[in-house]
């Protein structure tokens, strides 16, 4: 069985016995890591685990976790040393970003703050020729051959918004301009639905998939009070296009603790998370299956931490995720990138146990 009709047998609580071996992603540290116990240089990491991605991703030039502005604002550096940059980023965001390390940029500054600098923002958000890949027949094509599930990237209606502004600008945003915000993320809805109306009619996808991460380790960056009012209706929207396209799934990537925003999630239409991060605060998919039902599917949940504990610790994880298996519409991956203190044949041994699982 191809992976993609795997994935759907899963997600439609259907008939499989095995679950997708699936590697995520790697810290560049645990790369350097990997590469001193036999990882070859070079080499591409799937085929070197025998694992698959998630799936495919099909669609026009919105982007991933950082926005696909037409057209971008101009680059600017304007402080350089031997150990950082602080520069406008074609975001307009001015940050100062570290030369030798991966951590996450010191955001500096914004070119969006208020209501009033909307306006050049949305002008960056429209359709456009340009959005549209120009080898896209061989996009389509490629994707279908893949046997990979297929996604249509469906942007992201709250965690670009964080990104352009900060977290306090726009929570500041959101109460005192409330109007201007619902017009944020309805643009950003607007132009994912134009982007499906020009590429959905040629290819079957599998889900909707979007990025968020506008959640932390205390819980959601907005009220479900506020999201309800304000965000929802951009997600239903785009809810109603997938379903004219026979796309029943409709998923988004957010980290932190999501659990007080999966139910106005659900209820907005959007129906799988990823990758529900286990944390501090013990995020676990089978609860939130209790809470929420069958209409809840969820991508990931096993602790990517533990790998950094032993092969006995590794097993138990695997162990306490068997129940949502064997229920359907999960499937076990690590909740994040894994991180440096794994060994790569422990990670390895991990993956041979997800190999060769009956479930």
């Amino acid at each position: 069985m191809r992976y993609r009709d795997l994935f759907c047998e899963i997600m439609s609580y259907g008939t499989y016995n095995r679950m997708p071996v699936i590697h995520w992603a790697t810290w560049p540290e645990t790369d350097r890591r990997w590469h001193q116990e036999g990882l070859t240089e070079g080499a591409d990491l799937h085929e070197f685990l025998d694992a698959t991605p998630h799936w495919r991703g099909v669609g026009a030039r919105f982007g991933g976790t950082d926005a696909y502005l037409l057209p971008p604002f101009e680059e600017e550096i304007y402080e350089e040393t031997e150990t950082y940059v602080i520069k406008r980023m074609s975001d307009g965001v001015i940050c100062k970003a570290w030369k030798n390390s991966c951590s996450i940029p010191q955001f500096l500054d914004y070119t969006l703050k208020t209501g009033k600098d909307w306006e050049t923002y949305k002008l960056r958000l429209q359709p456009d020729p340009a959005r549209l890949p120009e080898n896209l027949g061989q996009v389509i094509a490629d994707a279908e051959n893949s046997g990979m599930p297929l996604t249509f990237g469906t942007g992201s209606i709250m965690g670009w918004i964080r990104n352009w502004m900060g977290v306090e600008n726009m929570s500041f945003l959101m109460y005192d301009e409330p109007d201007v915000y619902a017009d944020m993320t309805m643009t950003i809805a607007d132009l994912v639905c134009w982007g499906m109306d020009l590429i959905l009619p040629h290819i079957q996808v599998d889900l909707g998939f979007g990025w968020e991460d506008i959640c932390g380790r205390s819980g959601p960056l907005v009220s479900p009070q506020l999201f309800d009012k304000y965000v929802a209706p951009a997600y239903a929207k785009i809810r109603d296009k997938l379903e004219s396209y026979g796309v029943h799934l409709y998923g988004v990537d957010c980290d932190g603790d999501v659990r007080a925003l999966v139910g106005p999630w659900l209820e907005a239409g959007v129906n799988l998370q990823m990758p529900v991060e286990v944390g501090t605060w013990e995020g676990d998919a089978m609860e939130l299956r209790k809470r929420h039902g069958r209409e809840l599917r969820i991508v990931g949940n096993f602790n990517k931490l533990t790998l950094e504990r032993g092969r006995e610790a590794i097993e138990a994880e695997i162990q306490r995720c068997i129940p949502m298996m064997r229920e359907g519409g999960y499937i076990i991956a690590t909740d994040h990138a894994v991180t440096p203190g794994v060994p790569l044949a422990d990670y390895q041994w991990y993956l041979d146990r997800i190999r060769e699982l009956s479930i």
